[in-house]
Parts: C-alpha cells; sequence; structure tokens
C-alpha cells in the first residue's frame, strides 16, 4: 500500500515528508479546506476534495430571530456557541441588523465555545471567548468546566446537534434557550438558502482536485486513495452510505464522536486526531498510514457530544 510505505522514510530525508506519495480523500468543501490541505501538502502528501455537506439557514427563522433580538436585548447570561457555521449565521443575523455579532452582544453576556476553530473565528470577529475546555475540547469538556448555578443560555446549533448539551447544562443549573441555527445537508446547499458570502468578490481556491461521489468510488476501488478524514459524525454516515468498503483505505476521524458514529457504522477506524485541529488530523494520518499499524478498538462513545454536523 503506497501511503503505507511512504510514512518510512530513509535515513536523511527530511522529516516534514513522512506521507511523501500518499493521497488523502478530505471529506470537506473547499471553503472549509484550506488548512488542512496546506498541512497535509507539507508532509508530501496529495490532498483530494470530496464535499459531503453544506449548510442553509434554519427553516425555522422567526424562532432564532427572537432570541437573537433576546440575546442583543441581554436577556441571556451566556451565549454558548460550538461550531464555526453557528458563528456564520449569528454574523449574517447581525449583519441584517445594520450591526456586527461582537457589537450586538450586550456586555453582560458571557461567551463560551468548545473547539480552537470555533475560538478563533469568534476572536477574528472581535468577540472574546469567556469559557473554553484545554484538554477535552468537546461538549463534555465545556460541561466540565462550566460554573454550576442559575444562569440563563443561548444555545444556537445544528439541526442535527446531539441534545445532550442542553440537557447537560440544565443538570448543572442553567436555564437553556436551544434554537436551530443552521441545516446540514447533502453538498452543495441550495443557493437560494446557502449562506450569504460577507466578501461577495473573494473565490475560493481549494488548489486541490474536487471530486464526485462517483469518482472517489472509482479511485478507492483502484485502490488509488491510502486515507479518508471525516471531519463530523454526518461526514461518517455519508462516507459509509456513498464509500464504503473502503478497503485498504485507512479511515481518520477528527474526534471521539465521530470515530464512534464510524465504529457503530462498521468502518474500522485507523486513528482519531487527538486535537480538533489541522495539525492534529495531519498527525492522524501519519499514525493511520504508519508502517505496521494496527486498528485499534472502537472509542467509547463521549456521555455528550458536540454539534453533530
Amino acid at each position: 500500500m503506497m501511503g503505507r510505505r511512504s510514512a518510512r522514510r530513509a535515513e536523511g530525508e527530511p522529516g516534514p515528508r513522512v506521507l511523501e506519495g500518499a493521497r488523502v480523500l478530505v471529506t470537506r468543501s473547499p471553503d472549509r479546506a484550506a488548512a488542512l490541505l496546506a498541512a497535509l501538502r507539507e508532509t508530501g502528501a496529495e490532498p483530494l476534495l470530496l464535499p459531503l455537506i453544506d449548510f442553509e439557514r434554519a427553516r425555522d427563522l422567526h424562532s432564532l430571530e427572537v432570541a437573537f433580538d433576546a440575546l442583543g436585548a441581554g436577556a441571556y447570561s451566556w451565549l454558548v456557541i460550538s461550531s464555526v457555521t453557528t458563528v456564520q449565521a449569528l454574523e449574517e443575523l447581525a449583519r441584517e441588523r445594520g450591526s456586527t455579532l461582537s457589537q450586538w452582544l450586550p456586555g453582560s453576556v458571557q461567551v463560551a465555545t468548545i473547539g480552537p476553530a470555533t475560538r478563533r473565528e469568534l476572536e477574528s470577529r472581535g468577540v472574546a471567548v469567556d469559557l473554553a475546555p484545554a484538554r477535552l475540547q468537546s461538549g463534555v469538556g465545556l460541561l466540565d468546566i462550566w460554573p454550576q448555578g442559575p444562569g440563563s443560555v443561548f444555545l444556537p446549533q445544528a439541526d442535527i446537534a446531539d441534545g445532550r448539551l442542553a440537557d447537560g447544562l440544565e443538570a448543572l443549573g442553567a436555564s437553556v434557550q436551544a434554537v436551530t441555527a443552521y441545516h446540514t445537508v447533502d453538498y452543495p446547499a441550495d443557493p437560494a438558502r446557502s449562506f450569504t458570502p460577507e466578501e461577495p468578490a473573494a473565490v475560493t481556491q481549494p488548489g486541490a482536485e474536487v471530486l464526485t461521489p462517483a469518482e472517489a468510488k472509482a479511485e478507492l476501488a483502484a485502490g488509488r486513495l491510502h486515507a479518508v478524514v471525516a471531519a463530523s459524525p454526518s461526514a461518517a454516515r455519508r462516507i459509509h452510505a456513498g464509500l464504503s468498503p473502503l478497503g485498504d483505505c485507512r479511515f481518520v476521524a477528527i474526534g471521539r464522536s465521530t470515530a464512534a458514529e464510524a465504529a457503530s457504522l462498521g468502518l474500522p477506524v485507523a486513528a482519531v486526531a487527538e486535537e480538533p485541529t489541522a495539525s492534529g488530523l495531519v498527525s492522524a494520518v501519519v499514525q493511520a498510514l504508519a508502517p505496521g499499524h494496527s486498528t485499534p478498538p472502537p472509542p467509547a462513545p463521549e456521555t455528550h457530544v458536540k454539534d453533530r454536523t
């Protein structure tokens, strides 16, 4: 298998090129894959894109808008955001009101989030993050550090988000308003329902070949793909439905919830990223394609997970 051979390097060869020749399928849309594509190329891998999921505006915009207006009026003590897409959905609502998310938030509200990507997205928009887990970057990690006691929480999230985050917060004393902020759909989203780009003139250059599901299936059948990266449980479900069996292609998951979803579907998980970042995913790919690597036992699912997008 090419990827497993390429994980070896002769003495004197540059260390970073540990994936030389490996072809890695990234199941993300072009606008969300740039960092991972760049990180894979630095290791010598050839990344290919297979967009599987996309996002559309909430179909019940009234409920979201009512809660968002209440947020701006100071009705909540906490805003909990668990995905980059949620940030984009709220920013779009703020723009419609002639504002920005950072300007819309009253000084009394505290902001909590989960992963580093969402935190970076918030901070890039001028929104300070008051609470985020450092060790376990997931919903259970947030619950571990949540300040127990009363408080009102606005929790905008995906339509397929796991309800146990809201349940866990309420068990700790919070009053939670969970509202659907966006819907997870098969790629591509309906243009009439997709989020409006903040800079329409900007053109995303994925810098990688974009495959259709049929083309990806043909590459798998020919043994020309060495690893496939799933960045969410819904991506794992779509990989299982459209691409399995994977043969010698190694399945790499972004975290325990994605890995648990894959294992429940019968997809062997070769490696799980320790951190939900581009570097964390690349390290997991390196681990999956290492010589003599054996598939670890399926991970135990977390008692509660983040947005199941």
